[in-house]
């Protein structure tokens, strides 16, 4: 189940770390490009401890004209996009 906190109304939290690699790619790619332009920071959970495949979907898989940085955490579970 994902789940998306808003945490300011520059700041989102989405949990994908229970979805499958090609589910959670077509999820962040639909929310990026609905996502109000207000948003300027989205912080990814995607988890580590079950396997890279999300992690590395994330960081190297995902593209979009919104992302404009990522941010690597110094947890190896997240990853935080900084959007235009």
């Amino acid at each position: 189940m994902t789940m998306i906190n808003y945490i300011t109304a520059s700041k989102v939290e989405i949990d994908i770390h229970e979805m499958k690699r090609a589910e959670a790619k077509r999820y962040l790619e639909q929310y990026l490009s609905k996502a109000n332009g207000n948003v300027k920071e989205v912080t990814v959970i995607h988890g580590y401890s079950s396997g890279t495949v999300l992690q590395q979907m994330v960081r190297k898989g995902l593209k979009h004209n919104r992302i404009k940085h990522k941010i690597l955490s110094m947890n190896p579970g997240v990853t935080i996009l900084e959007l235009n």
